[in-house]
């Protein structure tokens, strides 16, 4: 009874530490967490379990609201517009953000949105279906890619979403190993490994994150990074393979609305921030496998930015037509 009146008391006194220090904001009922994909995504569910771990800091639930549709843009759209008092925040993926701002997907633009953390930062694979004796390895998928361009078994790829990050990683990939594809776009990441399992596709380019809990149905050719990972010692990276030399992944941030005060912005870095430093939730992402990455509000606006440069500079000779 003691250890629990311990605890208690040391969570109590944690948020108030939170709360104190942003005195002029707390929310006064359930925030709304709006994720831009269906659920079961990589995104819902990296959300999900920092939502959980948040709310003792927080003080109040977190409802994941999914808003699914036109590659992320219908919930973007309906967080900008969302009321400006601190009870409605929600992610935005990059660089999927950033290419539907580029292709005009919806009327926000970065400055419509106060950045507030980055969640995770994660690394892009390739993958096949492990059941696909054709492709033990990424030579021969290029092989394979190679000798049957621009016939009847051409190669496909499901992709997250027309000039989403996962298109970038498959587009990206193929420029650099000199082969083309056809692309399969679906919704988002969970209709994308549905698609590949189903057979209607050959590969596909992924996080780590969104194959967890699955990974006996994939084989992992490739990694989008100028090292191998820790966590896949075997799994060779594209550039050692003669093909796409740098990291390409994505992150995921919080953010708000534009207008929103300063003290919102403050109270949620503060209760985000040391939600991803809590023990359980650190238990908890390991497990799922998230690359928890927390960037407070400055360096999150500054990766904004610097990703909508890198997703105007793809305009410019990085997609082929087919």
């Amino acid at each position: 009874m003691k250890k629990i009146f311990a605890l208690a008391l040391v969570l109590c006194m944690i948020f108030a530490l939170t709360a104190s220090a942003y005195a002029d904001f707390a929310p006064t009922g359930p925030v709304t967490m709006i994720v831009s994909y269906k659920a079961g995504s990589g995104t819902d569910n990296t959300a999900r379990i920092l939502a959980k771990y948040a709310e003792k800091y927080v003080g109040q639930t977190i409802v994941i609201e999914n808003v699914e549709g036109g590659s992320g843009s219908i919930g973007w759209s309906q967080l900008a517009d969302a009321d400006k008092d601190g009870q409605t925040i929600g992610f935005i993926n990059l660089p999927n953000f950033s290419s539907s701002i580029v292709n005009e997907m919806g009327t926000y633009t970065v400055e419509s949105f106060a950045p507030i953390c980055n969640h995770v930062t994660e690394t892009s694979i390739v993958i096949v279906r492990a059941s696909d004796d054709r492709f033990p390895d990424l030579k021969a998928l290029v092989e394979y890619g190679k000798a049957n361009q621009g016939g009847k078994d051409e190669l496909k790829a499901s992709t997250n979403g027309p000039q989403a990050s996962n298109h970038i990683g498959a587009q990206a990939f193929a420029n650099s190993a000199e082969f083309m594809y056809i692309d399969i776009p679906q919704g988002g990441t969970a209709d994308q490994l549905l698609s590949l399992r189903g057979a209607e596709a050959d590969f596909a380019v992924v996080k780590l994150a969104d194959i967890a809990g699955q990974e006996s149905e994939y084989k992992i050719l490739g990694v989008f990074n100028p090292e191998r990972l820790p966590e896949l010692p075997d799994v060779p990276t594209l550039g050692e393979l003669g093909y796409y030399p740098d990291w390409l992944g994505s992150s995921r941030c919080i953010v708000a609305p534009a207008g929103v005060s300063e003290d919102v912005v403050k109270f949620y870095e503060a209760a985000f921030k040391a939600a991803m430093e809590d023990p359980d939730y650190i238990a908890a992402a390991e497990q799922a496998g998230m690359a928890t990455d927390f960037k407070d509000a400055a360096a999150t606006g500054e990766l904004i930015k610097q990703q909508q440069t890198f997703a105007e500079g793809l305009a410019e000779g990085f997609w082929y037509d087919y």
